[in-house]
């Protein structure tokens, strides 16, 4: 029992089903959750094949029942938890003009409201461990707009402000939050566990042509990212180990300076490089 017990969502692809595996290597007792469990085997393969502590567990960050219903098979079993990572997400893109307000709500609901639905239900059981932590994946996205990504960026932005002051009121009772903010890696979050807004692809919306170099722009870019997605998971087992790690998390190509440039260089610059690079205008 003197494994630490860590629960990560949304580990069907991606930085959570590779976290599963890393993590479980390093010794700890990792429940790993996706709200389809029929897409758990290729990790239940990697369970069998290599022996590995994990345990799949259905889990909707959008349902409260499956949640609590997911803890209290941990609270039987553990009796504690100690660290949470919220992981679970997927961006929508879409001019807002093209977005429907279901399209733009089911984007809160999953990015921003599934993280305090996790957080909210988990502190009673987290408030059992001796260091417990709570590992928020948000992305650059959250420090950095790019049009036709409205939602995704809203939804990011909501955990950062929810981050930040989360770990302050925690703080207080011995609890660590922390966030990561990883750039673009070659994971299913950047396909298929991407959609487009339903009009976006409408020849009779009125963004029509931007929305097409958008798209061409993004594949583009994701069929040449060299970045390495276990750079993020081997950050999640630092954050988890280390006394005093980081709040603050930027990692990825380029993620560091598009965070600079937002925050500390004129809004006209940005403006100017984002029509530039992705409209080609100026």
């Amino acid at each position: 029992m003197d494994k630490k017990i860590v629960l990560i969502t949304g580990c069907s692809s991606g930085f959570g089903f590779l976290s599963a595996i890393h993590l479980a290597e390093q010794g700890y007792r990792v429940i790993a959750t996706m709200r389809n469990l029929a897409k758990s085997s290729d990790l239940d393969d990697e369970i069998k094949n290599r022996n590995l502590p994990i345990t799949t567990r259905q889990l909707d960050v959008t349902n409260i029942d499956s949640i609590r219903r997911c803890l209290r098979e941990i609270e039987d079993e553990y009796g504690r938890l100690d660290v949470l990572v919220n992981n679970a997400g997927y961006g929508i893109g879409g001019f807002f003009e093209d977005l429907s307000d279901h399209e733009y709500r089911d984007q809160m609901e999953t990015n921003f409201f599934g993280v305090l639905n996790m957080v909210r239900e988990s502190l009673q059981l987290l408030r059992k461990s001796d260091d417990a932590r709570i590992i928020n994946i948000s992305s650059t996205a959250g420090l950095t707009t790019t049009p036709g990504m409205g939602a995704y960026n809203s939804s990011k932005w909501a955990v950062e402000a929810f981050s930040e002051s989360l770990r302050q009121e925690l703080a207080l009772h011995g609890m660590k939050v922390l966030l990561i903010e990883p750039g673009p890696y070659p994971t299913k979050v950047l396909t298929t566990n991407t959609r487009f807004a339903e009009k976006a692809h409408d020849p009779i919306s009125l963004n029509y042509k931007f929305t097409q170099q958008l798209y061409e722009k993004y594949k583009q870019n994701n069929a040449t990212l060299k970045s390495d997605p276990m750079e993020i998971v081997r950050l999640i087992g630092k954050l988890i180990a280390e006394k005093n790690p980081s709040f603050r998390n930027v990692r990825g190509p380029g993620a560091k300076f598009r965070a600079f440039m937002h925050r500390f260089l004129p809004w006209k610059f940005n403006e100017w490089v984002i029509r530039r690079v992705i409209f080609g205008k100026v």
